[in-house]
């Protein structure tokens, strides 16, 4: 797939210090890609140079098969983690200023501001300041600042932080749907369970340095340990029975099985098959984002 930006051998440092090492990898147009990593990996850094808040010291950044540079900005939308909204500025006021600054006239930032404050629930409070609102209506401001001007690229750093289940998923479903059109998004959070749920492919990024880059379901599948999830009715202790395999966490209703190989597997299957139970569900045990994420940092930090 056609790559929407591009990082090639990016490189940053501060004083004596390497943030970004020869950083590379691509985010494909129209997809959600999650930028991964522990605290103080890089993450930021890189995001300050995609965004062209900070210029690398080495290496190139295409943004849309171009040399990053200023003008592309405007066809960018940043939620940062750190929030930035003016506190004594009315909300209205505030979008449609921001919105200006990204190259919208007047008229249709306003407009635009309107549609996306009766959308997400604030028009009440298009007249309020930002000190007036909860943690939860100052993120879905924070959220149209960054989305309102239709950009081709979406940096979201955490943007569920302090939202509410119910305004998590108004906040979800517009992501997938600025997918759906077209934008490119980088998804940036340490909750992996939603990187599971939104992004097709994931770069994981330690000490500076890409550790992991591929679509998440190769990465769970690089890394399956050959377990499998066993659900059935009866009793357990006829498991017992079966050979070349190796069981965990028995219950009454459920197992895990180790097998070598793909082939001890099959033949598990059919043992189990002869069995007195009832299979209920015989199943690949993929490991999570979560656990991978933690084997390969905590080995590196090792």
């Amino acid at each position: 797939m056609t790559p929407f930006l591009e990082l090639q051998a990016v490189t940053k440092a501060y004083d004596r210090h390497l943030a970004v090492d020869a950083v590379s990898f691509s985010v494909p147009r129209g997809r959600v890609f999650g930028l991964l990593g522990p605290n103080g990996a890089g993450k930021t850094t890189t995001i300050r140079m995609i965004t062209g808040i900070i210029g690398p010291d080495s290496g190139t950044i295409l943004f849309d098969g171009e040399p990053l540079a200023p003008a592309h900005a405007r066809r960018m939308g940043y939620m940062p983690e750190e929030r930035g909204l003016y506190k004594k500025v009315k909300v209205l006021e505030q979008v449609v200023y921001l919105l200006m600054l990204k190259g919208l006239s007047r008229q249709a930032a306003t407009r635009a501001a309107h549609q996306w404050l009766d959308r997400l629930g604030l028009e009440a409070w298009k007249n309020r300041n930002t000190t007036d609102l909860s943690k939860g209506m100052h993120q879905k401001v924070q959220f149209i600042t960054t989305v309102a001007h239709q950009p081709s690229l979406l940096i979201l750093d955490e943007p569920f932080s302090g939202l509410d289940p119910v305004n998590a998923r108004v906040v979800e479903e517009e992501i997938m749907r600025l997918r759906d059109e077209g934008a490119t998004i980088i998804f940036s959070t340490h909750r992996l369970e939603q990187v599971e749920e939104f992004c097709d492919y994931i770069v994981l990024i330690n000490q500076g340095k890409v550790i992991l880059q591929d679509e998440i379901t190769a990465v769970r599948q690089r890394f399956r340990k050959n377990l499998y999830a066993l659900e059935f009715a009866g009793d357990p202790a006829s498991l017992s029975r079966l050979q070349g395999v190796q069981l965990s966490e028995v219950t009454a209703r459920s197992a895990l099985m180790h097998a070598p190989d793909d082939a001890a597997a099959r033949e598990a299957l059919r043992q189990i098959l002869d069995l007195p139970l009832e299979l209920h569900k015989f199943e690949l045990h993929l490991p999570s984002l979560n656990d991978i994420f933690i084997e390969l940092v905590s080995g590196q930090a090792a």
